[in-house]
């Protein structure tokens, strides 16, 4: 239960991020109510009173609430904290409704693990009109990616099945079920830029006014536009959230080439990649997240590409992912191999690609940058936009927080 806390309380990105996004908005917090929501060691609630919180309602279900206790009991501003050991769902407050809700809701994708509908329950039924949501809005971003390194891993964690003479047995009927089970799961590990072969398309998620059935059933259209040939073996993810402060905005991103923080990023790899032949070539699909009863999501992809030839179809590849069932490809042996240079990785793998392998020029290294520029400057096909928020010059903003956080080592 702690080393879990310690893994989140150590991601300095997300500590640091929280901690600046509460401490520089001391008017949103000086002599209000707050509640945490989900509070597990209490850190957000410590750091509300450390900006001036009258009275911070500290809930958490879990047994947690006990340890969030003890760290409120010992630290000179947990006078004001009030650990409340209920679900969100459940709670009867002591006095009326809050002035601000803090929370850290966010999974992977923002929307796994499905803490973000207690997030709009409390909301809902205890924050003020008007109240102030720390964070206020979250963003996915979405971009094809080319990656044979990845595409063949994944062929090769089957290959065991191959086997026609395990103890004297043939293990190849299993071979096709099992690389489909690879392929059907997500993959979770901190990518070079440099894979990312297009531009963004975006869904954003204003937690002011957001229903939560609508994060029961969420359906991204993509509309994608390939820079240079090369093999698309499906989609990258991301998320960012904003603390929309009344003093200062900031963001918490998980994009490529930022700072890693616990969240990763996330890839749903396609068995059948598409082959793009021609420069500036569009991509179009849709990528749904159906919640389930497991706080997770089934995640549904469908993607289609030009024909590769005249009179030849449409080219079509889907996948069904299971966002509960993750690759934590982060912790093995292959994410030391992954750090290669991307370019480097595709000339070694291009002899042994198992699919046609289009090698993307040198001047692709600069579209994970371009993509992630574009999600932050609110490019999508959506026609989403956060008003007057500056998002490409938070992101330039935000690296040099983080550095700063970094280098201040928030605990």
């Amino acid at each position: 239960m702690l080393q879990h806390q310690q893994n989140m309380l150590q991601d300095m990105v997300r500590t640091g991020t929280y901690h600046a996004a509460i401490t520089e908005n001391q008017a949103d917090f000086e002599g209000k109510v707050v509640m945490d929501v989900g509070a597990g060691s209490g850190i957000l609630s410590l750091f509300a009173a450390q900006a001036g919180a009258a009275k911070v309602f500290a809930v958490e279900a879990s047994d947690m609430a006990n340890f969030a206790q003890l760290l409120a009991e010992n630290n000179s501003v947990g006078r004001v904290i009030q650990v409340c050991h209920s679900k969100v769902e459940m709670l009867k407050l002591p006095e009326g409704r809050v002035d601000v809700l803090v929370s850290e809701p966010m999974g992977t994708l923002l929307v796994n693990e499905r803490m973000l509908e207690t997030y709009l329950y409390a909301r809902d039924h205890f924050l003020k009109p008007g109240g102030k949501m720390f964070p206020q809005v979250g963003r996915i971003h979405v971009a094809a990616f080319s990656d044979p390194m990845l595409y063949n891993e994944l062929l090769g964690k089957a290959m065991f099945w191959q086997q026609t003479s395990y103890y004297g047995l043939d293990m190849t009927p299993l071979h096709q079920p099992a690389v489909q089970g690879y392929f059907a799961q997500v993959v979770v590990d901190a990518f070079d830029p440099s894979v990312l072969v297009s531009d963004c398309a975006s869904r954003i998620f204003d937690f002011a006014t957001v229903k939560e059935e609508e994060l029961h059933d969420i359906n991204i259209f993509l509309s994608l536009t390939v820079a240079h040939p090369c093999s698309v073996h499906g989609i990258a993810c991301w998320f960012d959230v904003l603390f929309n402060g009344s003093t200062s905005r900031r963001w918490l991103s998980t994009a490529p080439g930022l700072p890693t923080t616990h969240w990763f990023q996330l890839r749903c790899c396609l068995q059948q990649p598409l082959l793009v032949l021609a420069p500036h070539t569009k991509l179009w699909g849709s990528l749904k997240l159906k919640a389930h009863e497991r706080q997770s999501y089934d995640v549904l992809l469908e993607m289609h590409a030009p024909p590769v030839g005249q009179g030849m179809p449409i080219q079509t590849s889907t996948g069904k992912f299971d966002m509960k069932e993750p690759y934590y490809r982060q912790l093995t042996a292959w994410a030391q191999a992954a750090a290669v240079p991307q370019q480097q990785v595709m000339q070694q793998q291009q002899q042994c690609s198992v699919v046609p392998n289009l090698s993307v020029p040198a001047a692709d290294q600069q579209a994970g940058a371009e993509a992630v520029a574009a999600a932050a400057a609110n490019r999508n096909p959506n026609g989403l936009r956060l008003g007057d928020a500056t998002a490409a010059a938070a992101v330039s903003q935000q690296q040099q927080q983080q550095q700063q956080m970094l280098g201040g080592g928030w605990g």
